[in-house]
């Protein structure tokens, strides 16, 4: 993948110029050995969007990769290029919409935000269920980028103790926050998690404070299974060398998991989730799947003997607020070594494909600050 700058248009009138925004800039598998069926990520010069009644525009100081990252690559949600990227940001808050009703938002205060914008108004909002707002799209603006403006609802402050750096990590500790709401965990369940990437190793953390028990991480990357046992994990599987079913058995004594978590996203994984929970266990799939996989599900094994829960994570709504209180207490510096700055874009999402580290960072600003590294690490 080869970094590049082009400029797609003008900038409307009235707004800054135009913004430079890492982009899917070809369709295509980041990870397909063809360097001609591969996707591409370049820096693309998007035009600024103007600052709304409500809006806050914010220098963005770091966008982190997410997993899903390269599956917007892959055409997962249109292969129009080129196509703005980055959801998990921090920044500094630049300018205010005139009808900003926000009293605690100023010029220069230190925010991060969810990329999604929930309109309040719309009958899934109304009853409590965000997450199927009808009008999700509307201000899912790419973050991993020079400056982003989203509405006032969408920005959530950073605690003093809380570096920009720690901030971006505040969407990833939501959907951890939301998937422990999911599997509605009681002290003492044993839980099994699949997947040792940052959310899978954030749930792990919040399911060790929850009081877990027999708490198992199931990962093939020998670094990522140290790593959980430095989180809380009393157990770690390799897949590739270990018998899930034997080694959960071992775990549990027989009895299976009242948890099982799957944070992955790999097809390979998921299947066998499900024989090792326990009758009465709740099974979470906390990840994004490929749209053409169907999982194979026997509905008298599972849901009529075993009385499995199924269930699933798309969104984050009503978590931000918690995990804003969340991000001095987690150990996120693990996430935190790989900073790259936003030109070697390119760079950074062969690092991330690599999975060389468990997080990239990406620097789209350097607002240092006091007792931050300002050295780009690698």
């Amino acid at each position: 993948m080869t970094s590049t700058t082009t400029t797609v248009s003008a900038a409307p009138e009235g707004t800054p110029g135009g913004v430079e925004t890492i982009a899917v800039t070809r369709i295509g598998s980041l990870r397909a050995p063809d360097a001609g069926q591969r996707g591409s990520i370049g820096v693309v010069t998007f035009p600024a969007d103007e600052v709304g009644p409500q809006d806050v525009r914010i220098t963005v100081a770091y966008a982190a990769i997410c997993g899903s990252d390269p599956h917007l690559a892959e055409g997962f949600f249109g292969t129009d290029v080129p196509i703005g990227l980055g959801h998990e940001i921090s920044g500094v808050v630049a300018e205010l919409g005139p009808q900003v009703r926000r009293t605690d938002l100023q010029v220069g205060d230190r925010v991060s935000g969810n990329f999604v914008r929930f309109c309040g108004a719309c009958q899934p909002c109304q009853d409590g269920r965000q997450q199927f707002c009808e009008h999700l799209g509307d201000y899912n603006r790419p973050g991993m980028a020079r400056s982003v403006v989203w509405h006032e609802s969408q920005i959530y402050k950073l605690p003093e103790e809380v570096s920009l750096l720690k901030g971006c990590l505040l969407e990833p500790t939501s959907v951890a926050v939301r998937i422990a709401d999911k599997t509605r965990v009681r002290a003492g369940d044993r839980v099994a998690i699949c997947g040792g990437g940052p959310i899978g190793q954030l749930t792990l953390q919040l399911m060790a404070r929850y009081g877990a028990t027999s708490l198992t991480l199931i990962e093939p990357i020998a670094e990522r299974r140290e790593l959980a046992r430095q989180f809380g994990a009393l157990h770690v599987i390799d897949p590739n060398d270990d018998s899930l079913e034997e080694r959960a058995r071992e775990i549990t004594a027989g009895a299976g998991y009242d948890v099982v978590i799957d944070a992955s996203g790999s097809r390979h994984a998921v299947a066998g989730l499900l024989d090792i929970a326990a009758p009465g266990g709740t099974v979470v799939y906390g990840a994004m799947y490929p749209e053409d996989y169907e999982l194979p599900l026997n509905l008298s094994d599972y849901l009529y003997r075993k009385e499995l829960t199924l269930t699933g994570v798309f969104v984050s709504p009503y978590t931000f607020p918690r995990a804003v209180r969340l991000l001095a207490e987690l150990d996120l510096e693990p996430f935190l070594q790989s900073v790259l700055d936003l030109e070697d874009a390119s760079e950074a999402f062969e690092t991330h494909v690599s999975g060389e580290h468990p997080k990239v960072v990406i620097r789209c600003n350097d607002l240092s600050e006091p007792g931050t590294e300002r050295a780009c690490r690698r």
